[in-house]
């Protein structure tokens, strides 16, 4: 009788159990631990959704804030509450659950979810870079080149590419056998950890999903870093003094979220994590999905003249019509 190996694989996929769960370790430590690390993410998760939240309301109803560069922090406050919102709610729960659980499908809906909201938000940030370019580098054509089609055009495609660059690397990995041990050290579902509880080394999906990744940070990240330098340049050439100041305020604070997600997050997959502790991959994934969409309303919008002009119109008229 001939050996074969399709027939051997059968066997062993019908020999062992199949996972219909995870378990999502966390943060261990002792109950104190976990209530204060419950209270913070959800003071974190508040403020995020608050502080973003804010901005959409303002941009939506202040006609002053009807241009291309407030169109944009809008829809990226948008996704930043949908960002925040694909991984915090479930590690909330996680934290005061006893079997800190996940199932099977939910694990690879976080992921895909995950996965789409994260690139989308790199192809966004390069689209905001863009704007800025334009802004200033080119002031005199901004207004016919960024009109409101172009920027709903931008904004559209990002969404797309987001969504439609996951479905086949996650289907991928959710059908390889998962058998043994179900259990992942991590506080939600991602790539890395996914892969490592297969049965069966998946080589070509793991690069595939690898060479996808690193084009889309490499193209994003080199993009906007080209926008910026050219940005640098043009704030030289102008003459006051305070005009220079205040760009280089507004482009520092901008380097600087960007620099924090993409630092944080070209580490974690665009270079071995073999040699990074597991609580070090924990932090640095707290960072870009919890800590940027906390800052970067304050960043990008609360520090800006017009904005906080715009949100106390929006407070006001809430207390107006709350005393009515």
């Amino acid at each position: 009788m001939s050996f074969s190996p399709f027939r051997y694989l059968d066997a062993m996929n019908r020999s062992v159990a199949h996972v219909t769960e995870f378990v999502l370790l966390g943060f261990p430590g002792s109950w104190k631990i976990q209530i204060f690390l419950f209270v913070l993410f959800l003071v974190f998760y508040v403020l995020t959704l608050l502080g973003n939240g804010a901005i959409i309301c303002a941009v939506r109803c202040d006609s002053r804030l009807h241009t291309p560069m407030y169109f944009l922090l809008g829809n990226f406050a948008f996704l930043e509450i949908w960002y925040v919102s694909s991984t915090t709610p479930n590690t909330l729960a996680n934290i005061l659950s006893k079997t800190k659980t996940i199932s099977f499908s939910g694990c690879f809906l976080q992921f895909y979810f995950f996965f789409s909201l994260g690139t989308t938000e790199c192809f966004l940030l390069t689209v905001m870079a863009y704007d800025r370019y334009l802004a200033i580098c080119r002031p005199l054509h901004y207004p016919t080149i960024m009109t409101r089609r172009l920027c709903c055009i931008l904004v559209s495609s990002c969404w797309l590419i987001g969504f439609l660059g996951y479905p086949i690397p996650v289907f991928s990995i959710s059908q390889l056998p998962f058998c043994g041990s179900n259990i992942i050290d991590h506080f939600l579902c991602d790539m890395d950890p996914l892969m490592a509880l297969s049965c069966v080394p998946a080589p070509i999906t793991k690069l595939m999903l690898y060479v996808q990744n690193s084009l889309f940070l490499f193209f994003t990240v080199a993009y906007i870093l080209r926008s910026y330098i050219l940005l640098l340049k043009a704030i030289f050439q102008v003459p006051s003094a305070a005009g220079r100041r205040k760009a280089f305020s507004t482009c520092g604070s901008h380097l600087v979220v960007v620099s924090l997600f993409y630092g944080t997050v070209m580490i974690m997959y665009m270079s071995p994590t073999y040699g990074i502790s597991t609580l070090m991959q924990k932090i640095l994934t707290l960072v870009y999905s919890v800590m940027t969409p906390l800052f970067n309303p304050l960043i990008y919008s609360l520090r800006n003249k017009d904005m906080k002009l715009a949100l106390r119109k929006v407070l006001l008229g809430m207390r107006i019509v709350k005393n009515i």
